[in-house]
């Protein structure tokens, strides 16, 4: 059995778009933390947090990822799953981790028009914000085992690079 591909990064950086494709590909399920902490406490995850507020969410997203078994798979992550230290350990125990390497200003692009609402980036100067959580969460995303800049290619080609980068680790 090959090890899971566990795809860290910030919010927007295509963890769940890519991470579906990748599974896809590789023809392996295809698991999202968020998803499933969403289908788990049956609300969204922006209802989660005006609900329960970010701790508690992240203690559901711990416990989600602990579920998790050992498997060839995709997991798409949250973009602050990587704020617990107790987290990486469970990467450890599944695969593989990859981070999703996006430049900030990219991030802002995409979100600026994204659909789906992001409960971090509810305040006025949401760019800011978006710019403070990666310069904080950049140094934890960089002990992922790859990292894969991205951002300016296609999907196509970031999967293809994604691919390449993976090679038969995984």
């Amino acid at each position: 059995m090959k090890p899971a591909v566990i795809l860290l990064g910030m919010m927007g950086s295509g963890k769940t778009t890519v991470g579906r494709m990748l599974a896809e590909t590789r023809d392996v399920e295809f698991q999202d933390t968020d998803a499933i902490l969403s289908r788990r406490l049956g609300r969204s995850i922006p209802a989660v947090f005006d609900l329960y507020g970010e701790e508690a969410f992240r203690e559901h997203e711990t416990a989600v990822l602990r579920s998790l078994e050992p498997a060839s798979q995709v997991v798409s992550t949250g973009g602050g799953i990587v704020l617990a230290a107790s987290n990486w350990v469970e990467f450890r125990r599944l695969g593989i981790t990859i981070f999703l390497d996006v430049p900030v200003d990219v991030l802002v692009e995409r979100l600026a028009t994204a659909r789906r609402r992001r409960p971090l980036l509810e305040v006025e100067d949401w760019q800011t914000r978006l710019r403070d959580l990666h310069a904080a969460r950049l140094p934890l995303y960089r002990q992922a085992d790859l990292n894969l800049e991205c951002g300016s290619g296609s999907l196509e080609e970031t999967l293809e690079s994604l691919q390449t980068l993976i090679g038969d680790r995984a």
